[in-house]
């Protein structure tokens, strides 16, 4: 059963590579795919530089689209998906993340942070459907219709959809993992404003 792992990006040329250096590191995971969602800084461009596929979208469609498109162009029977802004990212963290899609335990795993930092493990406590870090077998994710239209609410769109039709999930606790977060990356300003964009997503899709 063959492992793509997408990783979905905008903008995150600081950190994409140490993220890529774990998956490779990760005996399985059998492919690496960046999906640069209309990044304007050197995120292809470094993810470039390491053995992986590398997919340019032209114009940014928001994390749902990329994911979306990421899972287009590959053929494997599952998919993990790493965010590209993961901060001690190791590939036994991968790895414990696949084992039960891979297994057949579950159709979906949920990868929440645990000893990382305080700020980034409250919010996965707070809200563990928001988790970007999952793996799910690929006829599964490809059945849940307007994925592609999601941006930040992809996450709950998955969740509610296996509610829903009572899919097996199965929680993994990645431990010491955690994310830099976007008021570090835009500033406060700026990050401010992402962050209230992303919630408005979140919130849209969460009435479906």
């Amino acid at each position: 059963m063959g492992v793509t792992a997408i990783v979905p990006a905008y903008n995150e040329e600081a950190t994409v590579g140490r993220v890529i250096e774990a998956l490779l590191d990760c005996p399985a995971v059998d492919d690496v795919l960046v999906v640069s969602d209309g990044s304007t800084d050197r995120t292809a461009e470094v993810a470039r530089c390491y053995p992986v596929r590398v997919l340019e979208l032209p114009e940014n469609r928001g994390k749902g689209g990329a994911m979306k498109a990421g899972v287009e162009n590959t053929t494997n029977d599952v998919v993990v998906f790493i965010d590209a802004d993961l901060v001690g990212l190791k590939p036994e963290h991968i790895a414990n993340l696949i084992e039960p899609v891979r297994s057949g335990r579950a159709d979906m795993s949920v990868g929440l942070f645990e000893d990382g930092r305080f700020a980034t493990d409250l919010a996965q406590k707070i809200a563990p459907f928001l988790s970007g870090q999952r793996a799910v077998r690929r006829s599964l994710f490809q059945e849940i219709p307007q994925l592609e239209h999601t941006r930040y609410g992809i996450e709950v769109a998955l969740s509610r959809y296996a509610d829903r039709h009572e899919i097996p999930v199965e929680i993994v606790h990645l431990h010491d993992l955690s994310q830099v977060m976007k008021e570090e990356k835009r500033g406060v300003v700026k990050g401010l404003c992402a962050r209230m964009r992303m919630y408005w997503e979140i919130m849209k899709w969460a009435r479906y």
